[in-house]
């Protein structure tokens, strides 16, 4: 939750640092009269005393408005702002509304770095697995450990589809039967990184029906199910929109790829990027 938040307010504080970089000089002011809104640009400039006195003479020569400040020798001029240049005063609210954000989210980054310090997602899971075994034997903890869930997801039966029209035997290190060499691949890799998983196990989509996603895998994050496509013919367009289609009926169902579904691809001549496949088991599965 405190990563999330975390990326969240990174990515706020690069999109307002990245316009205020490009925003114009000064303020907008924005006034009414006669039920008209004006909008005013109104810019501080520093002058010597004598410069301000010769600047001042010109004014009141030429009538031009403007609003001074003696203190410090400051100067604001304000210029009213016409309908051709109404990108400046959008630019400039946008400069005014950009840097209270920044100023909130700086104040948000460095309470995030204190409370991140202190705080760890396992605290509680920890007390726990601390115990001694026998310890463990006599209390009932205030929430179930995730090997606790894992074995109790594990326990559940199912049945998986059938392997009548499938010629080829592959097996994974692990012993199971599985349809491609792809799956091999990704099975063994799951194996050796220590990711428990189901294959093939059943789950209804509403307003599709029964599927066998390749892999599904109860996370350590949410402990929720999460599932896992390998779609391997994309270059065979009766296959490919088959795929397509089912993984709209999983959004459609609240199974956001990205979240709690995870696809990779191949094709007859782009094979299954491991590289990338580990990526995800990273991300998403440890």
């Amino acid at each position: 939750m405190l990563e999330k938040e975390s990326k969240r307010i990174n990515e706020i504080k690069r999109t307002v640092d990245g316009r205020l970089k490009n925003a114009p000089d000064g303020t907008l002011r924005i006034t009414t009269t006669k039920n008209q809104y004006q909008y005013i640009h109104c810019k501080q400039e520093q002058y010597k005393q004598e410069q301000y006195k010769q600047e001042q003479y010109k004014q009141e020569q030429c009538g031009q408005v403007q609003c001074t400040e003696t203190s410090n020798n400051q100067k604001f001029k304000l210029s009213y702002i016409k309908k051709e240049n109404l990108s400046l005063a959008k630019q400039l609210a946008q400069k005014s509304y950009d840097q209270k954000i920044k100023k909130l989210v700086d104040r948000r980054e460095k309470q995030l770095e204190r409370l991140t310090k202190e705080y760890s997602d396992d605290e509680i899971v920890a007390i726990y697995n601390n115990l001694n075994h026998k310890r463990k034997e006599l209390v009932i903890p205030v929430e179930p450990t995730y090997e606790q869930l894992l074995a109790q997801w594990k326990s559940v039966p199912y049945v998986g589809r059938d392997f009548k029209d499938v010629k080829t035997e592959i097996y994974t290190k692990k012993g199971e039967r599985v349809r491609s060499k792809s799956e091999k691949i990704l099975a063994d890799m799951f194996y050796d990184m220590g990711v428990e998983y189901k294959y093939e196990c059943p789950l209804h989509l509403k307003g599709y029906g029964i599927v066998y996603p390749d892999f599904t895998f109860l996370s350590r994050k949410t402990y929720e199910e999460i599932y896992w496509e390998h779609d391997g013919r994309m270059d065979d367009p009766e296959y490919a929109e088959k795929a397509i289609r089912k993984i709209d009926h999983y959004t459609r169902n609240e199974i956001i790829p990205g979240q709690r579904l995870i696809i990779t691809y191949e094709s007859a001549n782009y094979a299954l990027n491991t590289y990338v496949a580990e990526k995800f088991i990273k991300e998403y599965l440890l």
